[in-house]
């Protein structure tokens, strides 16, 4: 089958369509005709050789996809050939076919078409666990997403808007705080030009932060925190290492925490994906959230495509079709 491959690890230029082996579907997973695929931003990592997948897991890059069911794998339940679904994958979505842990496949919401769907998985399970699951954003709370015209930043700030929370996010052209705006925040915050940290102190302070940029923004985020405030790292294009005034997180009563959704457990990543199907795609279905999908192309400028991703001027995702 047509996928991903790549002559080793470095620049996009590494990156080619190839032949690889089909996947067959094991027990408990679905085999998927794979429609459309996403970029993400740790596809770019995996491709420079910094995020390997986790053992056992295809090392084919993708972590997204959309299609059709192909074939059921043992003791698999609920879904027949032909559905149309999208999943959580980890590894594996570049290509014509992918195999897939039951637990992890979604149905397309309704009203969004195959090619859209492609681009919702990662963001939806991303900001869902970590915005509702681990920092518990309550209704009239206030969150900063950071990237907020990304593809994980604009899920942010229209899952949270349309659950009630008061959104601030970030970003650095006018174009990009435009759509912020236009997606339901509040306030959105040139980083360019603004001091985030004294915007937030202004409203009261940010009950969550959403925070993909690590060593470089963890002091500020701090700053930025209300009493009881939760900072939720989930990126590390600032750096790794950076310094924590604990001092600062004991007066506030706050907390920091890091997480990653690849390497989670089968269990815990079908915990998120159902929560995602309960609370988020109804929101998609009636149209208070909607994919933001930037560009589509063929699978065949997946170079072009990591190339754009990592030159940062597209907004919501990069779809690559199959």
């Amino acid at each position: 089958m047509r996928a991903a491959v790549t002559s080793g690890s470095g620049g996009p230029d590494v990156l080619s369509v190839g032949e690889v082996p089909e996947p067959t579907a094991a027990a408990g997973e679905v085999l998927l005709d794979v429609v459309a695929t996403a970029v993400n931003r740790a596809d770019t990592l995996q491709r420079m050789g910094s995020y390997p997948p986790p053992p056992g897991a295809s090392e084919v890059i993708g972590l997204e996809c959309s299609g059709r069911v192909a074939a059921l794998g043992e003791g698999v339940e609920g879904w027949s050939v032909g559905d149309e679904v999208c999943a959580l994958l980890a590894g594996g979505g570049y290509a014509e076919r992918v195999a897939v842990p039951v637990g992890q496949v979604m149905p397309v919401p309704s009203g969004v078409s195959l090619l859209e769907a492609a681009a919702l998985p990662e963001v939806a399970a991303t900001v869902w666990s970590n915005v509702f699951m681990t920092a518990h954003l309550a209704k009239g709370e206030r969150l900063l997403v950071h990237g907020g015209a990304g593809g994980i930043g604009t899920m942010a700030i229209q899952l949270a808007a349309a659950r009630g929370a008061e959104v601030f996010a970030t970003g650095g052209s006018a174009e990009k705080l435009e759509l912020c705006r236009s997606l339901g925040a509040t306030r959105a915050i040139s980083y360019r030009d603004e001091d985030f940290v004294e915007v937030m102190k202004e409203a009261g302070g940010a009950d969550v932060i959403l925070d993909n940029m690590g060593a470089s923004y963890l002091g500020r985020n701090v700053s930025a925190l209300a009493t009881g405030g939760r900072l939720v790292i989930i990126g590390m294009q600032g750096g790794t290492k950076g310094e924590l005034d604990i001092n600062a997180l004991l007066r506030k009563r706050a907390s920091v925490t890091a997480t990653s959704l690849r390497a989670r457990p089968l269990a815990e990543k079908a915990a998120i994906c159902c929560g995602v199907v309960e609370n988020v795609w109804p929101l998609v279905a009636s149209g208070a959230i909607r994919p933001v999908v930037d560009r589509t192309m063929p699978l065949e400028d997946l170079a072009t495509a990591h190339q754009l991703m990592e030159d940062g001027s597209h907004s919501g995702k990069i779809v690559l079709t199959l």
